[in-house]
């Protein structure tokens, strides 16, 4: 019956809570606010149940919160444990009076411990009612005890004390055998866990295995989180790694791009464009790494081959990663309106080897600006020397021949000059700091 209440199965929303409460106030039954909210009654039943709160605020007229008995207001009872020979206190007063007294009758609410399980609704005064455990049905606090118990239910794991115990009895002594946790996972299949997983349970200290009983993970540093990725989940249909493949953009000779950041001192980094086919590299430096400034480059580019047409033949297709400045690709994709210059693709996430080529040759400008250069002193001109340098290196790839001389081959001696590569001697080419004077 549940599967055919249309919007049934979906989680009970803070507004949905609140007309629960204010139905409740009402006096409405489970069925009657079920139908409202288009779920089964034992949804509102449950919801109750779960999430009522205790009222500490109203016990009542009778201030011993220890006596349950229905008699206790009219009780004469003395001494009924019979373990002190003189008692002038009344039973009803004493802690042991539910236990002891064989007359003891529990007090109860048919509201609380039948639908609707709260007090809410009732017509009997606060400071009246006798019981002394009353429960209240509030919207905010039954959402926030709901959201509480779904963080819960998804931590910790999800093994026994047994269970821990028996992969312990298998981890521990091969891990103190030099074993590595991929090696135990695959002659142990019985374990049914993964080796993620195994690696988890160490590093959360479920079992007596650390990380320093562990031969290499101690020689690795914890892997950076990217704070820089494109958040507009919108920019990506139709510009996946899948739509790059369909589109068979890799069979013509598309570019990849990325960009090289500066160490902590400046917000300068530089735009990387390069051509897997060639192995030519393009760089431009920029004073921020934005969109806009990604947009500028695109323009001057543009302005340097001539027109948008000469652009549009050169870079026919761009496949890049997410970083955030290239978050606007329909700014870098079309000139105007009518006319798309290229188009944009991105790699999935994390997954650099999709552009492989540009990391590669992102290790020879390394050569040149190690890790943790700061770029503040750097001009346009030291990149493109820079560059330079780096397209007049042979390649084993290309059978010894260089970038450079097979795009003066392919791509024209005019097509060189707009772009402003130079050649460089072989006995030139420099590939250290010295280049740029930099010890």
């Amino acid at each position: 019956m549940s599967k055919l209440i249309p919007g049934n199965g979906c989680h009970l929303t803070l507004q949905d809570r609140m007309y629960i409460e204010e139905a409740l106030d009402e006096k409405k039954s489970f069925r009657e606010i079920a139908r409202y909210l288009c779920k089964d009654p034992s949804t509102i039943s449950k919801e109750v149940w779960n999430n009522r709160v205790v009222n500490l605020y109203h016990r009542g007229s009778f201030i011993n919160p220890h006596n349950f008995c229905i008699h206790r207001f009219n009780c004469k009872k003395q001494n009924v444990c019979q373990k002190i020979v003189i008692c002038d206190t009344y039973c009803k007063s004493c802690l042991r009076c539910n236990k002891t007294c064989q007359h003891f009758v529990k007090e109860c609410c048919k509201q609380i411990e039948h639908a609707p399980y709260v007090c809410n609704g009732c017509t009997k005064p606060r400071n009246r009612c006798s019981i002394q455990t009353k429960y209240d049905y509030r919207a905010k606090a039954a959402d926030r005890l709901y959201r509480e118990r779904l963080v819960d239910s998804r931590s910790g794991i999800d093994l026994s004390k047994k269970q821990v115990r028996e992969l312990e009895s298998i981890v521990q002594p091969l891990i103190m055998q030099g074993q590595s946790p991929y090696m135990i996972i695959a002659n142990h299949p019985e374990l049914n866990i993964s080796v993620k997983t195994l690696y988890n349970y160490i590093e959360q200290g479920v079992l007596l295995v650390r990380n320093v009983d562990l031969k290499r993970k101690v020689k690795f540093k914890p892997r950076k989180c990217h704070k820089t990725q494109i958040t507009d989940r919108e920019v990506f249909i139709g510009r996946t790694y899948q739509d790059f493949i369909d589109a068979h953009a890799y069979e013509s000779e598309y570019w990849q791009m990325d960009t090289v950041k500066s160490a902590r001192g400046s917000l300068k980094c530089i735009l990387t464009i390069y051509n897997p086919k060639y192995e030519l590299l393009i760089a431009r430096l920029m004073n921020r790494c934005t969109p806009s400034a990604v947009k500028a480059e695109f323009e001057a580019l543009q302005k340097m081959l001539g027109d948008e047409v000469e652009f549009s033949c050169l870079f026919e297709s761009i496949l890049t990663d997410r970083g955030v400045e290239f978050g606007k690709p329909q700014d870098l994709e079309a000139c105007t309106p009518d006319f798309a210059r290229t188009a944009i693709f991105y790699c999935d996430p994390m997954r650099s080897c999709q552009k492989a080529g540009i990391e590669n040759v992102h290790t020879m400008l390394r050569m040149i600006l190690p890790k943790g250069t700061v770029f503040e002193d750097l001009t346009q001109w030291d990149v493109r020397k820079c560059a330079d340098h780096i397209n007049n290196a042979p390649r084993k790839k290309l059978n010894g021949s260089t970038p450079y001389e097979l795009a003066l081959k392919h791509l024209g001696e005019n097509m060189i000059k707009k772009l402003q590569l130079r050649y460089i001697a072989p006995d030139e080419v420099t590939l250290s700091p010295k280049l740029l004077n930099r010890n």
